[in-house]
């Protein structure tokens, strides 16, 4: 973990730089960084906080990670969809490009698979982390800082589609030829963000106002979400050993951050989603790759070190492509 941590200090350091530059100088920040500053750091410190606190306070990873996936994920969920207005056909139609994000990552990664003459676990290790994008941390929380609150509803909306989508996909594509892959993939539908989208959606569709101890509970604990998942996923990271950086991890890495928005750029218009609706779905297919696949790839045993890998350094390089996505989009 050397090599992360000087990654890490590194960045810290031009970000010191940057900043004491800019005021000394009284320049002011170009777009491009002002985005890395004021949008991508705020993120990247709290993973940065999590990953240093994480040994020395002793924090387990999967502690909070199952509070902040059963109490603040389904209290966000319902808490942005129960008090917002949505046309049907707007939510339809950005379910839809999501839907059709999904199958395009994956049916791009299997095709590098095969043509890079790959092994079948590898190239099912490839359809895992192109897929599965972390947009719930990075996604949620970055595409906010850039839009503003008003991003909320689109943002989750993606959130959603791509989750659950991607559940299904890893687990079916972790469980070729084996038996129970469908038992397993069937139970996506258990997820509590998901049972908490149908009292959300009956709120909304039928003009309902949810009743005040329940909106007030459900957006306390929808607060405390990002900032827990953020540091949450820096304790996670910082319990990765083992690094190594290989051709296939490039290959896996450029699958998630650069096909997922390349495919998205290409599908959006299809769905005639414009304006935040268009940028929030092509941020979301830009995430890197969500600590939730090497914890599938380890349950199924699909080259669990190299999935593990691949999201660590997608994770890290993401600074890069985020930040320049964040920036023209």
């Amino acid at each position: 973990m050397r090599k992360v941590a000087q990654y890490l200090g590194l960045l810290g350091f031009l970000l010191g730089a940057v900043l004491l530059y800019n005021q000394l100088t009284g320049h002011a920040l170009g777009p491009l960084l002002g985005v890395f500053v004021d949008v991508v750091t705020p993120v990247f410190l709290l993973v940065l906080i999590g990953y240093l606190a994480g040994p020395r306070l002793a924090l387990e990873a999967r502690t909070l990670s199952r509070v902040a996936y059963f109490l603040f994920v389904p209290s966000f969920v319902f808490n942005i969809i129960s008090t917002s207005a949505v046309e049907a056909g707007t939510l339809l139609r950005m379910v839809g490009a999501a839907l059709g994000i999904q199958a395009g990552v994956t049916l791009l990664a299997w095709l590098s698979g095969k043509l890079l003459r790959r092994s079948s676990e590898m190239t099912a290790a490839f359809m895992m982390i192109a897929v599965f994008g972390n947009v719930g941390n990075f996604g949620l929380s970055l595409i906010e800082f850039r839009f503003g609150v008003e991003s909320r509803l689109p943002a989750t909306v993606f959130f959603l589609a791509i989750m659950i989508s991607s559940f299904i996909i890893c687990v079916s594509v972790a469980n070729w030829g084996r038996r129970g892959g469908l038992r397993a993939t069937l139970e996506v539908f258990k997820t509590p963000a998901l049972l908490a989208l149908l009292p959300a959606l009956a709120f909304t569709l039928t003009e309902t106002p949810v009743p005040i101890f329940a909106e007030r509970m459900t957006g306390l604990l929808a607060q405390a979400m990002v900032p827990v998942m953020l540091v949450t996923l820096g304790v996670q990271l910082s319990e990765v050993r083992d690094i190594t950086i290989d051709f296939n991890v490039w290959v896996a890495t450029g699958l998630r951050l650069l096909g997922g928005p390349l495919v998205a750029l290409l599908v959006v218009p299809f769905f005639g989603l414009v304006g935040l609706e268009r940028a929030t779905g092509i941020l979301q297919a830009a995430m890197p790759a969500a600590v939730l696949v090497s914890i599938i790839a380890l349950e199924y045993q699909l080259i669990p070190s190299f999935v593990t890998t691949t999201v660590l350094f997608s994770t890290l390089f993401s600074v890069v492509t985020l930040t320049v996505l964040l920036t023209v989009v």
